[in-house]
């Protein structure tokens, strides 16, 4: 192998900071470690999560409303963090030590709240199984232990994907291949972590105790950490490129000062370095691309710029500084329309739990009794029948077809996802008006769990699943590729915002819905006993606002256009 080939060319060194060596670091031999972290990781969160509505619900006592507000906002928290994550990764600390930091901050979280459930004084006075009551001290403990885990997630979640991503090679054809595969296990990862969440750690919290439902979580988020700083010697690092919120206002001021200024037709006369390398820490250069030419004003050099002495940022920017900002401009429309899918995706752990609550929990003709929140098993295993479907099928098939390099491009992978969540919402619709007309029909308003299996919400859960393939891990993948160099964590981080937006979205649905069906002493859509709601109402308004929000997508995905990296990195 020639020297030259001997390093990678993206920018990315090793952990002593010199240029990273291919045979001996990154690619699949340090992906293990970095996947073992987000499995283990993703478990401890999901072991929280998935049944933290009836934690409140039957811990706290919380009302049913009340109860899915809680968790929506928590959950909703645990992915607009990553914000912070994100910044302090790309400007000051790179991704490997934004991880470590966080990671500490994630393990006193889940230390406090297995202590909020486990030990006398803290957790919530019971007199028989459902019959507790929590003090305020009570319960102000747990929420300072559950945002705890919301901001050491916050520093986890936006880096892991991006820190197993930079360990390919944009620059090695080979490399750049294979970081497409990634993302599709990094998500099967993340699943089976929730596949064992969902279905030991459930039935743990169930019938054994929460003081073990939640402690478990708290060792396997330990050895998550374990598990990373495992392969600090394989990882490729990317040095962080100075604050990109600075870079980006900086672009918006100089635009401003120029807005009198005209851009010359000939775009190469437009200011950038003579070197190889962009002025950006760890970036490559960008091409000059033609929508938002307003901000090219920034780049056009005028008398008073003197380029010679030193040029100020203020007021004059490179072509590289302006596209960057129109790369995260042109990410906003595609990252807005997911939010109504993470909607969708976010009641498997509210109001399809609580559907899930109301029906026969018992496993065929048995008496062993299937928590209702285990049923997301079924998205679980969605996801992991899935992935592999997908990787190993789907792409070279499509490949054939399109003669794209990952059979579909990124966005009709998200586009079909979009299509397919409808299905979910019709299908928990469906499901609740049979559910219904059977509670009429057999007078079973007081029944606690009604003769209808709860299996009957497989579908629902499954849709979900595949929906997930296709949506979240073309996200994941989109905004990682189309993110400039050193803003991969931030943009991560965006799309991780469309989670908490979707879950904020479903919390303000739900407290408008709750207002509005409720006037005039009516039980409204959402009672705690559902039997004399109508559920089935607010999944045909999510139904009605998919399909609208995928018309909108199919607009939007037309019109965008994609960045133009140049050259390389050493």
């Amino acid at each position: 192998m020639a020297e030259d080939d001997m390093y990678t060319k993206d920018g990315t060194v090793d952990f002593h900071g010199n240029p990273a060596d291919k045979s001996k670091t990154g690619a699949w031999k340090a992906c293990p470690f970095i996947l073992g972290n987000e499995c283990c990781e993703r478990l401890a969160y999901y072991g929280i999560n998935t049944n933290l509505v009836l934690y409140f619900k039957n811990r706290l006592h919380q009302h049913s409303a009340t109860a899915s507000k809680n968790v929506s906002n928590w959950t909703g928290t645990c992915y607009l963090t990553p914000l912070i994550g994100a910044f302090l990764a790309d400007a000051y600390l790179g991704r490997y030590r934004t991880i470590a930091c966080f990671s500490i901050i994630y393990v006193i979280g889940m230390t406090l709240l297995t202590l909020s459930a486990s030990v006398p004084g803290l957790k919530p006075t019971c007199t028989g199984k459902e019959n507790c009551h929590a003090t305020v001290t009570q319960s102000t403990v747990c929420f300072v232990a559950l945002y705890l885990i919301a901001l050491g997630t916050g520093g986890i979640k936006p880096c892991v994907s991006s820190y197993g991503a930079d360990q390919f090679d944009d620059s090695d054809e080979v490399e750049k291949k294979r970081k497409g595969s990634f993302f599709n296990w990094f998500y099967f990862s993340i699943n089976v972590g929730a596949l064992i969440a969902s279905s030991l750690l459930v039935w743990i919290q169930d019938n054994v105790g929460w003081g073990w439902g939640f402690g478990i979580p708290a060792v396997t988020m330990a050895i998550a950490v374990v598990s990373f700083f495992s392969g600090t010697r394989l990882y490729r690092n990317q040095k962080p490129g100075g604050s990109p919120l600075t870079r980006m206002c900086q672009v918006v001021v100089a635009s401003i000062k120029k807005y009198r200024v005209e851009v010359p037709a000939d775009k190469s006369v437009l200011y950038e370095t003579g070197d190889a390398e962009s002025a950006i820490k760890g970036s490559r250069k960008l091409e000059h691309t033609k929508d938002f030419s307003f901000f090219d004003k920034a780049a056009v050099e005028a008398q008073t710029d003197q380029i010679k002495v030193s040029v100020d940022p203020w007021r004059l920017c490179t072509v590289t500084q302006v596209e960057e900002l129109k790369a995260i401009i042109r990410l906003l429309p595609i990252w807005a329309t997911v939010i109504i899918f993470a909607t969708v995706c976010g009641q498997m752990g509210t109001l399809i739990l609580l559907q899930g609550a109301t029906m026969d929990i018992h496993v065929g003709s048995s008496n062993f009794k299937i928590p209702p929140a285990s049923l997301s098993i079924f998205d679980t295993l969605g996801v992991l029948f899935w992935v592999p479907v997908y990787d190993r099928i789907i792409v070279p098939l499509a490949r054939k077809f399109t003669g794209h390099k990952n059979g579909l491009t990124q966005l009709q992978r998200m586009g079909i996802g979009l299509f397919i969540s409808i299905f979910a919402m019709l299908s928990a619709g469906i499901l609740e008006l049979e559910r219904l007309r059977i509670v009429r029909r057999h007078n079973y308003y007081e029944l606690e769990h009604i003769p209808m299996s709860i299996f009957w919400q497989v579908p629902q859960y499954f849709i979900i699943g595949c929906a997930e393939v296709f949506t979240f891990i073309g996200q994941l993948e989109f905004f990682y590729e189309q993110a400039p160099d050193a803003t991969r964590s931030m943009c991560s981080a965006l799309s991780l915002t469309t989670v908490a937006l979707g879950n904020y979205l479903s919390s303000l649905l739900v407290t408008i819905v709750t207002k509005v069906s409720t006037k005039n002493g009516k039980p409204g859509w959402i009672p705690d006993n559902l039997n004399y709601g109508h559920l089935d109402y607010f999944f045909w308004l999510l139904s009605v606002l998919s399909v609208l929000n995928l018309g909108v997508y199919l607009i939007i995905a037309r019109w965008y256009t994609y960045k133009k990296p140049q050259g390389t990195l050493r």
